[in-house]
Formats: C-alpha cells, sequence, structure tokens
C-alpha cells in the first residue's frame, strides 16, 4: 500500500478536529445547530489553514445520515454513513468541487451551473465547492450571479479563495464570508507533537520548534515540512538535521552576535559572519532569528514579568534572551531590531548576500549608540550649570538687537544676566554682539541691565552671540507690486531682433521644435548673424542643453536656415519671449482703457460707485 502523506493522512474529518480556527467551527456549529443556514459560504486565508477541509466538513454535516440512516443535519458528522465515507473519498455525487486555477473560463462555469436545476441523487443537499474562485473571469462571475444570488432550496454554494480582494464585490455580498486566519507558531506545535506522538517518531522539542516557526501559520506546510525532516533524519526528529535541512542558523551563532554587538566587540562579529559563511548557512535566515532573538528581548524588557511565564520555562533559549536583554539597553534593542528588519530586504540588492550580511552587521555596530558621547553633554551641563559667575567687561561699540538692551556707555560696563549662561564667544569680523538682559516685567518694563559690581569677581557674566545686521528697508530684497515695478522698458528695435521674432514665431506655429527647444526659443536674443552661425544669448545655463540646441539647430534647417547655433550666457534685452510679453501687455493696456473710457462704465461708477475687479479684464 502507498504511504499516506501526514498531512492528508492527519487532514481533520470533523468541526472539533480543526486546528486554530475557533472563530469559525463556532460560528457553523452554531449555523448547523439552529439550522439558520445560509446558501453561500466564502472561506479566505493564506494556503495550508483549512478552507478545503471546513468546505467537506460542512459538506458531511448538511448530508450526513447518522450510523442508523436516520440521522438529519448536524455539527458532528458521524463519519460512519454511506454519504460521510463518499465525502472523504471524493465520490459524493452531490458534492462537486471545481479547481478555479484550472476552469476559470464562463463555459466551465455554465456546465457546472446546469446541474443546478436537478435535485440531490444521494443527498439532502447539492454542495458546489468552487476552490481558487479569484481565478474566474468577469464573465464567468457574472454567469454565476444570478444563481448565487437565488439558488434553489436543495443547493448551498462554497468559495474558497487565498486573495478576497480579486472577488468582485457583487460576490462578496451574496455570501456569508469566514477569514481563517494563520496559526500560531505554539498551536503549529502543539499539534505536531500530537501527530508524531500517534506515529510514533521521536522528536527533540527545539526541532519542533523550528518546524513550527518555518511554517508561517500553515499546518499544511508543518506537516509537509515533518514529513521531509523524518525522510532526512532517517525516522527521527534531531535539532541539528532540521537545522541544517530548513537551513537555520543555530542560536548560538545568533546569541553570539547579539552580545558582540552590545560589547561593540567588531571582531567577534565578522569572524562570526565568516564561519556562517564557510558552513553555507542562509544570509537571510540569520538577520530573521536575529529579529525574533530581539523581539523576545524587547519584550523582556518592557515586560520582565514575562521571564517567569510557563512559555519561558519550556523555552530552552529563556535563559540567554534574559541574559542579553539585561546586558543591552531597550533603545539599542529597538534599533538593532529595526535594522535588522530594514536589512532583510536589502540582501537581494546586493551581488553577495553574505557581504550584504556583514554590511547589516557593521552597520548595527556603526550605529551603535555611544556611552561616552551621550555622557558628554551631561558633564558639560554640569559642569556650567556649577560654575560660578563671573565679570565680562563689554566695550561700548556693543549694540543690542530689537528686543535686547542697548549699551551706549564710552567706557566698558557690565551686564547682569541671570545665571546660568554659557561662555562669551568672540563675534566674527563685520557682526554685532546681542546682549541677553533680563526678562521683562508683567508691567512691560524691564529691570535696570546696567550695575556698578563692587569688585570684578562679583559680576556676572555676559551671552554674546553672533547677530546679523539687518540692511535697510530700502535695501532689502521685498516683493514689489506691479504699480512699484513700474512699466517694462520698451525694446529697442533691431533687424536681428525682428527676424528673430519673426523665425521663432514661425517654427512654433508649425510644432517644428517643443519643450526645452522651444523655451531655448524664446528665451534667447539673437547677438550676430553669420554665413554659417548664428550666436544666441541666453540668461540661464539651464536651457543650453545639448539635446535642445540640436532639435532648434534642426528645425531650422527644415526651414532653409543650414546653420550652426553658438550659446553664450549673459543679459538679454530682446528675445520672442519678451517681445510677446510687451506684445500682450499693450494688448491689456488698451482693453483697460477702452472699458474704462466706455461712457456706460463711467456712468455706473460715477452714480453706484461701481469698481472694475483688477484682472478680470482680458483683451478679445
Amino acid at each position: 500500500m502507498s504511504y499516506l502523506v501526514l498531512a492528508r493522512k492527519f487532514r481533520p474529518k470533523t468541526f472539533g478536529e480543526m486546528v486554530g480556527q475557533g472563530h469559525v467551527v463556532q460560528a457553523l456549529e452554531n449555523a448547523l445547530t439552529t439550522q439558520r443556514l445560509h446558501h453561500a459560504y466564502l472561506f479566505t486565508g493564506t494556503r495550508g489553514v483549512g478552507k478545503t477541509t471546513v468546505s467537506r466538513i460542512l459538506a458531511k454535516s448538511l448530508n450526513c445520515q447518522g450510523p442508523d440512516g436516520l440521522g438529519g443535519i448536524t455539527a458532528t458528522p458521524c463519519g460512519v454513513c454511506q454519504a460521510c465515507k463518499d465525502i472523504d473519498s471524493g465520490r459524493f455525487v452531490d458534492y462537486t468541487e471545481l479547481d478555479a486555477a484550472s476552469n476559470r473560463g464562463v463555459d466551465e462555469v455554465q456546465s457546472l451551473l446546469e446541474q443546478a436545476v436537478y435535485k440531490p441523487v444521494q443527498g439532502r443537499f447539492k454542495v458546489f465547492m468552487i476552490d481558487e474562485v479569484h481565478m474566474l473571469t468577469n464573465t464567468a462571475f457574472n454567469a454565476m450571479l444570478k444563481t448565487l444570488e437565488e439558488p434553489p432550496e436543495y443547493l448551498k454554494f462554497v468559495l474558497a479563495t487565498t486573495d478576497p480582494q480579486k472577488v468582485p464585490v457583487t460576490v462578496l455580498s451574496r455570501c456569508l464570508q469566514f477569514n481563517l486566519r494563520p496559526m500560531a507558531p505554539e498551536t503549529v506545535l502543539e499539534h505536531l507533537t500530537s501527530v508524531l506522538q500517534t506515529e510514533q517518531v521521536p522528536a527533540e522539542p527545539q526541532a519542533l520548534r523550528l518546524l513550527a516557526r518555518a511554517a508561517r501559520g500553515s499546518m499544511r506546510d508543518a506537516l509537509s515540512l515533518t514529513d521531509q525532516a523524518i525522510a532526512f533524519g532517517n525516522g527521527e526528529l534531531l535539532e541539528t538535521g532540521v537545522r541544517q535541512m530548513l537551513g537555520s542558523v543555530d542560536r548560538g551563532h545568533v546569541f553570539k552576535l547579539i552580545e558582540a554587538l552590545a560589547q561593540g566587540d567588531g571582531k567577534t562579529v565578522v569572524d562570526t559572519s565568516e564561519a556562517l559563511r564557510r558552513d553555507g548557512m542562509s544570509a537571510a535566515s540569520t538577520l530573521e532569528e536575529m529579529t525574533a532573538v530581539l523581539q523576545a528581548m524587547a519584550v523582556l524588557q518592557a515586560v520582565p514579568s514575562r521571564a517567569e511565564s510557563a512559555d519561558s520555562a519550556t523555552d530552552p533559549d529563556a535563559a540567554d534572551t534574559a541574559r542579553l536583554a539585561s546586558l543591552m539597553p531597550a533603545d539599542e534593542t529597538q534599533l538593532l531590531y529595526s535594522l535588522c528588519l530594514h536589512g532583510r530586504g536589502e540582501l537581494g540588492l546586493a551581488p553577495d548576500e553574505y557581504a550584504a550580511l556583514t554590511m547589516v552587521l557593521l552597520r548595527l555596530l556603526a550605529f551603535k549608540p555611544s556611552s561616552s558621547a551621550a555622557a558628554a553633554p551631561a558633564s558639560t551641563e554640569k559642569k556650567t550649570l556649577n560654575e560660578a559667575p563671573r565679570a565680562v567687561s563689554v566695550p561700548a561699540a556693543v549694540a543690542a538687537a530689537r528686543g535686547t538692551t542697548e549699551i551706549a556707555a564710552a567706557s566698558p560696563v557690565s551686564v547682569s544676566v541671570p545665571p546660568p549662561a554659557p561662555r562669551a564667544t568672540p563675534a566674527p569680523a563685520g557682526q554685532r554682539l546681542a546682549v541677553v538682559s533680563e526678562p521683562m516685567r508683567p508691567d512691560g518694563s524691564r529691570p535696570s541691565a546696567v550695575a556698578e559690581p563692587a569688585t570684578a569677581a562679583e559680576a556676572p557674566r555676559v551671552l554674546a552671540v553672533p547677530m546679523r545686521v539687518q540692511p535697510p528697508p530700502s535695501q532689502r530684497d521685498v516683493p514689489r507690486t506691479d504699480e512699484q515695478r513700474g512699466p517694462a522698458p520698451p525694446i529697442p528695435p533691431s533687424e536681428d531682433g525682428d527676424f528673430w521674432h519673426a523665425t521663432v514665431t514661425q517654427l512654433i506655429a508649425a510644432e517644428s521644435i517643443n519643450a526645452l527647444a522651444r523655451e531655448l526659443a524664446l528665451q534667447s536674443q539673437l547677438v550676430a548673424r553669420d554665413v554659417d552661425q548664428w550666436i544666441l544669448r541666453v540668461e540661464r545655463e539651464l536651457l543650453n542643453q545639448p539635446s535642445a540646441r540640436e532639435k532648434l539647430t534642426d528645425a531650422l534647417a527644415a526651414l532653409g536656415h543650414g546653420v550652426k547655433l553658438a550659446i553664450e550666457i549673459g543679459g538679454v534685452v530682446d528675445s520672442p519671449a519678451r517681445r510677446n510679453k510687451q506684445a500682450s501687455d499693450e494688448r491689456q493696456r488698451v482693453a483697460e482703457e477702452a472699458i474704462r473710457s466706455d461712457p456706460e462704465v463711467q456712468m455706473l461708477m460715477r452714480e453706484f460707485d461701481a469698481k472694475i475687479v483688477p484682472g478680470t479684464l482680458k483683451p478679445a
């Protein structure tokens, strides 16, 4: 007899055998018990979490006849009647499974729906199960909408998908949707332990933990990996064999790396990385294991009581994790976790993943917070606070900026400021010194800032900082309005200007130039014309691009001017853009003058105090 894989051999036959999907099982059991049954169900979730299994158990619950053949709809199918046996073996004529991944067209769906008009042959209900329903075409979805909304009373639809986002909302609205969640590693570990005890296969607990984590929430993947591990280990599951099969990194290397990072030991970090390279361990697996350990460390640092929980007592790595959690500050743990997480995505970008792994580890070491650097500002601040105030003489040339006390005495004076204050620094040449005075009183007055100390030792210090000298208002770069700016100076007439403006206008009208070449032509001034070369001048270097110059040269050649263009940077007085702007301004001025001189407009302004809104007049 051929061997039956664990994933099929231990497929649940009843709702009670389902693992990790209690929220779905409870809802279906209650619906079956009270017989409040919907006509369409949609099960969503990642691979290997039990979507097809739930569908088959539901079909058995609807068609179970009981051991004596007198049973009805039940939440606990017997498994021994003919209907239950046929559904488990895939021979029940009233239970149809359609794989939408390979039967996704409208013809396949129509042939399935043609069976809906016939009543069940053996069972109580017809059950149509469509797996991977999101693979159906839009035409196929539309073909099944009417039957899905109002099926016969003996027909039930069960849809399953791993990607519910691709299912049309018209289908979603006609179904009861249940989301089967990925299973926790602890749930997978517990089920694997039970399965291997039934199979009488010896297994180390740490090997099962590795398999449970590698399954990533899928029970089918966990059982398939267990089958592979049993074959790899010749009938037993050992931690070393499972690690070698999965390519997982030994937690000892991970603990060694994290401890070296905590101590700033770069040599150990690089040596461990090279050892992982020699052993052929996966770089991605190394970062994943480090991320898992750092996450456990962060939990212990935030909730120290978790170290005494039952899970920690059974975890062989709990002691090392707790030791590292006490060795590394919490903020550094968070930083390392974030860098490992982002470094995992960078491995595929590097030509050598081990070189990328080494760089990630060195980055962890480079961004390690320095305790000495962190302590330096604190000690400096403490020293500043404890220093005794000293007297500082300020020359009379020192003037205060706006909001500060101004000192205009001819002889040196001392200014009293409340300690603490940093040491005075000399101002660079050409800058003033701002003297910080005491704060203003509630009544708006300031206390006297000038005091004559008895001795030099009793005089307080002065805070002197460089301050930028503000230019007078007349010299500041303040945006001006059109009225303040005045009209633009007229463009002096020239033969070259007239010729260049006419040429550019002709090129634009023919759509011979566009984009940057068009801007180069509009913003340039024709300085000189020779037989085989024209010289253009532009104000901005950005316009002098080789591609734009080449396109403009080709357009001129097509127009009959086979010349080379030389571009120089300088002031532009006469350009097609400036001429166009001047002509536009002149048309605007004429239009405004025509409106203001209109008798009816003047009457409205005179009798009704009407006003012309600026910017609303446009020339026709």
